[in-house]
């Protein structure tokens, strides 16, 4: 799972500062995971997500984004409590879920937001 920076966020996510339209610049829909680390939810919600990277490995992206670090992204989202997850598809606007999720929570998500089947192998 890779940390984004504001920078980093802007190159491969979407460049919030030149654009006010929604256009995300990635190639596979993803999830951005906006936490911090004083938070025990999102340190429960971690192991789950390194879990959902792996499954759906060439399907979707998961990222991270440290709010304490990446203050200005969190107001751009205006992310409230932690953590907050925000679903992008491909093609459509992006959804945000707050709190730990469960994986059964998450998986439905993906499929129903970011229109993706997990892989039976």
């Amino acid at each position: 799972m890779e940390h984004l920076t504001l920078s980093t966020f802007k190159d491969k996510i979407f460049d919030f500062e030149n654009n006010k339209d929604w256009k995300y610049k990635g190639d596979k829909p993803c999830i951005i995971d906006f936490y911090a680390d004083w938070c025990a939810p999102c340190k429960m919600i971690t192991p789950i997500l390194e879990e959902i990277s792996e499954e759906y490995q060439g399907k979707i992206e998961v990222f991270k984004v440290d709010t304490q670090q990446e203050s200005e992204l969190a107001a751009v989202f205006q992310i409230q409590s932690i953590p907050s997850l925000l679903f992008i598809p491909l093609e459509d606007k992006p959804q945000m879920a707050m709190g730990a999720l469960p994986k059964q929570a998450l998986e439905q998500a993906i499929t129903d937001v970011l229109k993706v089947e997990k892989s039976s192998s």
